[in-house]
């Protein structure tokens, strides 16, 4: 199983203070050092975190995947063509939000996605859709040309202890049915060292993506460290 480090949270610390300190682009090298498969970046419309040039320059640096996260917005679908990440993660994006509050919804916008997703595989850009582990969400998914499904594990994440077991269950349901359409089955969001065996176990997902728990242990045993006791946690429950 391949570990994605999303270092959006680097960047909201530096422009908390909108100063150039931390800087992403170091933090993405000390997260390739650590050996994780990926760097994972979100572009926002409102440019809260990771900005233009942050994207150019890490797309500069690692030699290993970069991945971006994005709208569909015109602008940021230009900027990704620009750039040429080796994929692509298509989220929803609300400007108000938190965080990613959802997956696509892609029976409603499927056409909207399909263009996009054709414009970016032109660029040979590997393309994930991020979607809630629904089965005509994977179906449509499948139909827009995407090479792989990200599964939204926020409901998993957030369970209570006794609904947990039920929203592990629809995480399993949904990889086999994507894995038997042909997708890569990636999976993100809301997991922490606490949560992640039990996903990580759910053999037909080949990838997780985590941001905010890393970049949070961080703060006290260092970036490094985090992402190597992530990839261990992975690792072990892989390996039983």
């Amino acid at each position: 199983m391949e570990l994605g480090v999303n270092i959006d949270h680097i960047a909201t610390i530096r422009q908390a203070r909108m100063t150039n300190e931390p800087e992403p682009a170091y933090a993405a090298l000390l997260v390739q050092e650590a050996m994780a498969d990926s760097i994972t970046v979100h572009l926002r419309e409102d440019r809260r975190h990771i900005q233009d040039k942050d994207v150019y320059q890490i797309k500069e640096l690692i030699k290993i995947k970069l991945n971006l996260e994005m709208s569909l917005n015109k602008e940021i679908v230009e900027i990704a063509l620009d750039v040429q990440p080796e994929k692509a993660t298509l989220v929803p994006e609300n400007r108000q939000e938190i965080t990613t509050e959802g997956g696509l919804d892609v029976v409603s916008e499927f056409q909207r996605i399909r263009d996009v997703v054709e414009n970016l595989k032109r660029k040979d850009i590997f393309v994930s859709l991020f979607i809630d582990p629904i089965e005509e969400q994977i179906k449509n998914s499948k139909n827009t040309g995407a090479d792989a499904i990200e599964l939204h594990t926020g409901a998993y994440a957030n369970a209570s202890l006794k609904d947990r077991a039920v929203e592990l269950n629809r995480l399993k349901d949904a990889a086999k049915y994507a894995k038997s359409l042909g997708l890569e089955v990636h999976a993100g969001h809301g997991l922490t060292y606490e949560n992640v065996k039990p996903v990580a176990a759910i053999k037909e997902i080949t990838e997780l993506n985590i941001g905010h728990s890393i970049i949070a242990k961080s703060v006290f045993v260092g970036i490094k460290e985090a992402v190597r006791l992530m990839k261990q946690l992975i690792d072990e429950e892989r390996w039983k």
